[in-house]
């Protein structure tokens, strides 16, 4: 019989009732553990959170909380090997692949306990400077921020257990702001493993940190006016959610990060034989396999010059041989697995709806896989396509196939106005994503095309020679910057560095003479 993972609310280790789910190794197949949030006092558990985890947080300061996010640090890098066993049994991930969620989650977690040690007593203290509302002066108004009384909710994704906790929990427990998490039930073991290990170590208040695993009913149910909810998954559930009663009855915030056709260009003078050439395929071809392409933030067009679309095929074909797919446990292998058989089942439909006006350059399934059955196992190889006409094309500007899959498209380099151009529009046409990248060999050439896509992305990437070793990638999220993307990523924004904290905060304009709002706040306003 598998371990049943226990909820962990209201205080308390609760087995879930009932067969629960399984979760399994996508490499054999085999059953791991399951998970069950059947028979829970959902109502118990958030208000233990609001009531006893809220008031603990709230009563110490900016500081301290900081201080309790580097514990957290201090405990999951003691249990990294752990958790490296984990992710490669439960998500079928190679080491390198699982060091981007386990390791980036720890990061986040300090990069935000460093940072949040010098607030001190306050966020900042105010939203900008007092206004004097009367002509002499003594009376004026600040804009303050002060930490919501309630719960922050978290419905996460299947590939990044880790990393999608911590870049949440991290700047709402900063913020005073009691967690509970709901981890995808697929690879829920490597979440849960994580709190269980935080708990114990008893770094945090009783009622800061809640973990449900097994199926979300119930919990939007019990979200109030001044809670808040993160969501990352898909389009269609996110759609779903913004219906809840919680959001249009109870005014309740929620942050979605949804799909998103992230969008690389080739500048028109990243001739084949120039550094940007090469830099632009390396990168397209890590995107394609680092976690098998299972990242919301993943490479899923790329726009070359029409003149070097041959060119940057056969670079990029030439990488993908390369890439041997299967059992992460062979240290000869380069990609791993999809995180379960439905999710291989979801992309092999994928691969073959973009078959439909797209012509497939590189598939990697001609190639035996390492160590792994291909009946039983989940892995995908890589697959590139390529569209030669991306104006009348309508699928790869519509269809995110998430995984190991990439359609690369020429466009026309203009000789007047921004010789991009075409390439920005044909970006755009994914209606709102994540991030963008851009390369190029003169500095001077991304800067235009940057901000032409600023408006449509989140995060614009731009990478030139003078960076080939510093920049972080295309797909690596990082704390400083901001993470979400508008119209179909989902229209919210997650880190930024603290701007992530303003989510779990609430802006109130407070009206009185100067003393008595320096006296409330504890930081004076020079008159003016």
């Amino acid at each position: 019989m598998t371990e049943r993972l226990e909820n962990y609310v209201a205080g308390q280790w609760i087995a879930g009732s009932g067969p629960g789910a399984l979760l399994t190794d996508p490499i054999t197949g085999e059953a791991l553990a399951s998970v069950s949030s059947d028979g829970l006092d959902l109502d118990a558990a958030f208000r233990f959170a609001r009531d006893t985890g809220g008031a603990h947080l709230r009563s110490q300061s900016y500081a301290v909380r900081a201080s309790m996010l580097a514990e957290i640090a201090k405990v999951l890098q003691a249990n990294r090997e752990a958790y490296y066993a984990i992710a490669m049994a439960n998500s079928g991930t190679t080491r390198n692949d699982s060091s981007v969620d386990i390791d980036g989650g720890i990061y986040t977690l300090s990069w935000y306990a460093k940072h949040g040690a010098a607030l001190g007593e306050t966020f900042a203290g105010r939203d900008g400077a007092d206004t004097p509302l009367s002509k002499d002066q003594s009376f004026r108004v600040r804009h303050l921020w002060t930490p919501t009384r309630g719960v922050a909710l978290f419905i996460n994704a299947f590939n990044f257990p880790s990393w999608g906790l911590w870049e949440k929990a991290a700047p709402a427990l900063l913020s005073g702001v009691p967690v509970i998490v709901k981890p995808a039930t697929a690879t829920a073991w490597l979440a849960h493993r994580m709190v269980a290990d935080v708990v114990q170590a008893g770094v945090l208040p009783e009622g800061a940190l809640s973990i449900v695993c097994g199926s979300a009913a119930g919990l939007l149910d019990r979200i109030g006016a001044f809670d808040v909810v993160s969501f990352t998954g898909s389009a269609d559930t996110a759609a779903t959610l913004r219906s809840h009663a919680a959001f249009v009855s109870r005014g309740a915030r929620l942050n979605v990060e949804a799909d998103s056709l992230n969008s690389a260009i080739l500048c028109g003078d990243g001739a084949p034989g120039t550094e940007a050439f090469d830099l632009f395929v390396k990168e397209l071809v890590r995107e394609m396999t680092v976690k098998s392409g299972q990242k919301c933030t993943a490479i899923r067009r790329a726009f070359v010059p029409q003149a070097w679309l041959a060119q940057v095929l056969d670079a990029a074909c030439e990488r993908l041989a390369k890439i041997s797919v299967g059992n992460p446990r062979n240290e000869s292998v380069r990609m791993g697995a999809l995180v379960s058989r439905a999710q291989r089942a979801s992309v092999e439909a994928g691969i073959a709806a973009l078959s439909r006006e797209a012509r497939l350059v590189f598939d990697g399934a001609s190639t035996p896989l390492v160590d792994a059955d291909a009946a039983a196992s989940a892995c995908v190889a890589p697959h590139l396509f390529v569209v030669e006409d991306p104006d009348r094309a309508r699928l790869m500007h519509d269809i995110e196939v998430f995984g190991p899959v990439a359609t690369v498209a020429p466009y026309r380099v203009a000789a007047q106005g921004l010789p991009e151009a075409h390439a920005v529009e044909l970006a755009r046409r994914g209606e709102g994503s994540l991030v963008a990248s851009v390369y190029a060999n003169d500095e001077a050439r991304v800067a235009p095309v940057a901000l032409e896509l600023a408006d449509t992305h989140g995060r614009v990437h731009c990478v030139t020679p003078a960076v080939r070793e510093s920049h972080t990638g295309h797909g690596n999220v990082m704390p400083m910057s901001l993470h979400g993307g508008p119209g179909r990523a989902g229209g919210g924004g997650e880190l930024g560095g603290l701007r992530a904290l303003e989510f779990y905060h609430r802006r109130a304009a407070v009206q009185a003479s100067s003393l008595a709002i320096e006296a409330m706040t504890g930081v004076a306003e020079p008159r003016l």
